[in-house]
């Protein structure tokens, strides 16, 4: 009794030693994380509810004036109407072709592996690289200049699919959408094949023995079974596609026509020093994905707690 009782307080402070040397060697990086990322972003705020223009620092309080004046810029609604039209190709080109892909992986095709690599292979590659890249592939010149797609189309004798792409008035962004599906539909692939890895073959059987056909059999139970991925996939792409900036920098460079708020808050910010505006549509940036984020991690956090 006395031997156990004497115990217990070595284990206490035992424990209370792990607990607390743990600490210690996540503190650096919990510093790191609320300096470099939380205080940065509370900086961020108070610069856009500030009077700073030009480059000398002006701290003085006006409220949501920036954002007022942000709301009221012509320029701002074109941002919105291109970030809604690349989100919508971007998105739903991504979760077509990946889950055609992981259909086709899933039945067992020969050379599978090397087939997954190479679908995969598009998304170890930076946004910067793909703009450059298809900026060659979608030269909008035409006549005796065709190069990239267009020439290909020329030779195939396809000459309808011949367009200026990125500089086709109003619809331009949807180009700009194109290379973004092609470097992350391989991804989308990847979370589709996972999810028609787990679903079980007794389930596809079952419905097959009831009468359903292959086409029936995904669309009653295997894509039902996918929604979790699916919502999963939306969150990701639809999150890349709000901060999307290097991917048009590289394909198109500045262009009214092809602005999103990110690259307005890159030229109202260094090249017309308005930090204060700049500030806003961080900001606003920040609110968009988070209405995306926060909702997921609440669903997800649910949903581990009730299994």
């Amino acid at each position: 009794m006395t031997t156990t009782a004497g115990k217990a307080p070595i284990r206490r402070k035992a424990f209370s030693m792990e607990k607390w040397w743990g600490l210690v060697w996540v503190m650096p990086s919990l510093i790191a994380v609320m300096l470099f990322v939380y205080g940065f972003i509370g900086w961020t705020a108070r610069v856009s509810m500030s009077a700073w223009k030009g480059l000398l620092p002006n701290y003085d309080f006006v409220g949501d004036d920036n954002f007022v004046a942000l709301s009221k810029d012509p320029r701002f609604d074109i941002d919105i109407k291109n970030t809604a039209i690349f989100t919508f190709v971007f998105v739903l080109g991504c979760l077509i072709i990946g889950f055609l892909l992981a259909v086709l992986l899933d039945k067992g095709i020969r050379g599978e592996g090397f087939y997954r690599t190479l679908f995969l292979f598009p998304m170890a590659i930076s946004f910067i690289v793909t703009g450059v890249v298809w900026r060659w592939l979608m030269n909008p010149a035409q006549g005796d200049r065709l190069s990239g797609l267009n020439l290909l189309f020329d030779k195939l004798g396809l000459d309808f699919l011949i367009n200026s792409w990125h500089a086709t008035p109003e619809w331009g962004i949807a180009a700009v959408a194109l290379p973004a599906v092609w470097q992350m539909s391989g991804y989308t692939m990847a979370l589709y094949l996972a999810g028609l890895r787990a679903v079980p073959e007794t389930l596809r059987e079952a419905a097959r023995v009831d009468g359903a056909s292959e086409y029936q059999v995904y669309r009653m139970v295997i894509i039902p079974l996918l929604r979790p991925i699916t919502l999963s996939a939306i969150i990701i792409l639809g999150h890349i596609s709000l901060k999307v900036f290097d991917l048009i920098i590289a394909l198109a460079g500045k262009q009214v026509a092809l602005d999103v708020p990110s690259t307005y808050m890159w030229t109202t910010t260094f090249d017309g020093y308005f930090f204060n505006r700049g500030a806003a549509i961080g900001i606003v940036l920040l609110m968009s994905v988070a209405v995306l984020v926060i909702p997921y991690l609440w669903y997800t956090l649910r949903q581990e707690r009730d299994l």
